[in-house]
């Protein structure tokens, strides 16, 4: 008992031993071929590719289009980027080339398989050259909501889609709702910022790549965020709605809202949930009045008089 133990015990620290040992980095390319799953192939270029195979013709046009092609040159002192940055050697490919239904195929069997990947590696694939000094906008990549819930770059970015190589202005609403699907539902309603309408989308207000606050927000609060459009709620004034105008949530629905002015609930039902109200005289049994707050509190986000943000 005590002799198996003891072999235990000495596999343990001889492991440890070696895990803790320094041992020489590997190069770049020879862990794009282990990724790959062989080390017998060898980078042969792009053009050597596209040479043995036509069939990738388009997408090499919309490639020497993109932001990546102006990187090849040596001149420009950026990371070099071509087919095999990403999907790894490429002597193996093209050694057997085949047609399929007429076309010409390549065995992509030996390169890296990019979407049987999970989500981590196939980002690792971008950050490689993608890192936090290149690409400040990543810094807060890592541990962020898409990053915790396996979204890849690629999921997003379709860079053999079109010289563009991210989702235009136009497209990324419908991108994002892909997976949001209850915040596309809130844009139906009758109040809502004009996404669906093409006048904003969502990173107007959000960093998908990850922020340091909270809902993915590129300022550091919900009112920062919202007075860089709506600038008159953002001035100061002595007599404010106290701390509630710190979080423009607090009777507001960024994303729609069946109520006037993305509010969350009508009124006077949103006020008094806070407020008492008021009644008809100072009596006890006096009755309570309601109607819509606004009528008499105009100046509801800040006001240069007393008394309740009156007219």
């Amino acid at each position: 008992m005590f002799k198996y133990l003891f072999l235990l015990l000495l596999i343990i620290i001889t492991g440890c031993t070696y895990l803790g040992s320094s041992k020489p980095i590997l190069k770049q390319s020879d862990l794009e071929k282990m990724i790959a799953g062989r080390f017998d192939a060898e980078y042969v270029g792009t053009d050597t590719c596209l040479f043995k195979c036509h069939e990738h013709d388009k997408l090499n046009e919309h490639f020497k289009k993109s932001i990546h092609a102006e990187q090849i040159s040596k001149e420009t002192a950026l990371p070099l980027v071509n087919c095999e940055t990403c999907h790894g050697p490429g002597s193996l490919a093209i050694e057997n080339i085949k047609e399929v239904n007429g076309k010409k195929q390549c065995d992509y069997e030996t390169l890296i398989n990019l979407k049987k990947l999970p989500a981590g590696a196939k980002n690792l694939t971008c950050l490689k050259c993608h890192t936090i000094s290149s690409t400040p906008n990543t810094v807060f990549y890592r541990g962020s909501a898409h990053d915790i819930n396996d979204v890849a770059c690629s999921d997003c970015h379709k860079l053999h889609q079109s010289p563009l190589q991210k989702v235009g202005f136009f497209e990324q609403a419908d991108m994002c709702f892909h997976c949001h699907k209850k915040i596309k539902l809130q844009f139906t309603a009758i109040s809502h910022h004009p996404v669906n309408e093409k006048k904003m989308t969502c990173t107007d207000c959000h960093n998908p790549h990850g922020s340091n606050s909270e809902k993915l927000l590129k300022k550091d609060s919900i009112k920062e965020v919202c007075v860089r459009c709506h600038l008159e709620k953002g001035a100061p004034n002595p007599f404010s709605h106290g701390d509630v105008t710190d979080d423009c949530t607090n009777c507001h629905n960024p994303h729609g809202s069946v109520n006037d002015n993305l509010l969350k609930f009508r009124e006077p039902t949103l006020c008094l949930k806070c407020h008492k109200g008021h009644h008809l005289t100072s009596s006890a049994d006096s009755k309570k009045l309601y109607n819509r707050c606004t009528d008499c509190h105009s100046t509801i986000h800040g006001s240069t008089t007393p008394k309740g943000l009156l007219r």
